[in-house]
């Protein structure tokens, strides 16, 4: 690989060192990786909530893949050059501090309330881009609000009267600025988790002596739903005929939104659209293929963090037979597993341009309430420039060229 010198700087230290006092100093030893912060996280927050965001589909076996292959990923160090490192990437036009953004989660209020305002108020922070999901406590218009460089919008179909209320969602999103428009295919019929059927969140969820008491005993979640209202659909309820009260848009959700389109509906949805589309949840590269075939700007490789097909293989396995399909002609994107910084250099020299993770803000949340996710942004873009050193490149396009050894890609 050849790195391009520029101004020679100090070298680059590594994640954790040095000294200090202050408040991020405090945090960088009581939290270092993404373990601590899961750790945390646990600690403070209903049991049900956790198993929400931390289990997968089945028997968790897609989630674990997900981990085992992004581990056996190797970057062969080069060394001998300095310079500055400048981990900015840009993204359909747009510029952003780091390849490293937001993924969406529905009901994400579910695992801290008011999740969603402050995950885009962080998004906004430390400029990277924030998918916020159709099923988000906050609606799209307040996102938009505040995170306006850096909002993005996950779209579910909702297919009845010919997608009527998915084209009127575009129309929002179009006046309110979203950047880019990210359809959902990977989720075609609901998964079933059963650590969430074990708690009882079902819709409509009802609370039992056991979910009483997980919340009385979660002290700094129960002050958060006091501070913040019981989680929702903000994006939906306008749509709920009947009123909106929590039980009808549930109802609502329930029997309307179908997690997938077919490719004539992308097609509509590329007309309607003006600015970037991407596909989420593209494992296949003939997928990819069709999806540039109709335009689309962006593949995000996704098995949707091991939550919906248990037989799905791993996210990193298939990325590099995308990347040489799609070439230059498509902006690719990848999420499902990532847990550190270099997980994100994994994927950068795999051939993606920018990566996604939900977990990892949501733990963030869970273990330090409004300022996790700043917490989150900071240690992966630190982790990713560590990565970057380590390996001899000094932009993400370098990394792009560095020498990879995935066994088990496909």
């Amino acid at each position: 690989m050849e790195v391009k010198l520029e101004q020679p700087v100090a070298p680059v230290q590594a994640w954790g060192a040095g000294s200090g006092t202050g408040r991020s100093a405090k945090l960088k030893q009581r939290l270092p990786t993404f373990s601590y912060l899961e750790k945390a996280a646990r600690s403070r927050i209903p049991g049900f909530a956790f198993d929400f965001v931390d289990g997968g589909t089945g028997e968790h076996l897609a989630a674990e893949r997900n981990r085992r292959a992004l581990d056996a990923v190797q970057i062969i160090p080069r060394y001998g050059a300095s310079a500055v490192l400048n981990t900015e990437v840009q993204l359909f036009g747009r510029r952003y501090a780091s390849p490293i953004g937001i993924a969406p989660v529905g009901v994400d209020g579910l695992v801290w309330p008011g999740a969603t305002q402050l995950l885009a108020k962080a998004a906004h922070r430390a400029r990277i881009p924030y998918i916020t999901g159709t099923l988000a406590s906050g609606s799209l218009e307040e996102v938009a609000e505040l995170c306006p460089d850096s909002v993005w919008l996950q779209l579910y179909g909702l297919p009845r009267d010919r997608h009527r209320v998915t084209l009127d969602l575009i129309q929002r999103a179009e006046a309110c600025g979203v950047h880019a428009l990210v359809a959902t295919l990977d989720a075609p019929v609901r998964a079933k988790r059963p650590k969430d059927l074990h708690n009882g969140l079902i819709v409509p969820f009802r609370m039992t002596p056991r979910t009483v008491w997980q919340v009385a005993t979660s002290l700094p979640w129960a002050q958060a739903l006091l501070k913040n209202g019981a989680p929702g659909f903000a994006n939906i309820e306008r749509y709920v005929s009947g009123g909106s009260s929590m039980a009808a848009t549930a109802g609502f959700v329930q029997s309307e939104i179908k997690g997938t389109f077919d490719w004539e509906t992308l097609a509509r949805m590329r007309d309607a659209w003006p600015r970037a589309l991407v596909v989420k949840g593209v494992l296949h590269p003939e997928d990819a293929e069709r999806a540039i075939s109709l335009g689309i700007d962006g593949i995000l490789v996704s098995n949707h963090g091991g939550r919906q097909s248990e037989a799905a293989p791993p996210s990193i396995d298939m990325l590099p037979s995308i990347v040489r399909v799609v070439g230059e002609r498509a902006t690719v994107l990848f999420d499902s597993g990532i847990r550190s910084g270099l997980d994100v250099a994994r994927a950068i020299a795999l051939g993606a341009h920018g990566t996604f993770c939900g977990r990892a803000f949501l733990y963030g949340l869970a273990a330090l309430g409004a300022e996790g996710p700043d917490r989150v942004a900071q240690l992966l873009d630190d982790e990713l420039r560590t990565a970057l050193a380590q390996h001899g490149a000094y932009t993400c396009a370098q990394l792009r060229n560095a020498a990879v050894r995935d066994p088990a890609a496909w």
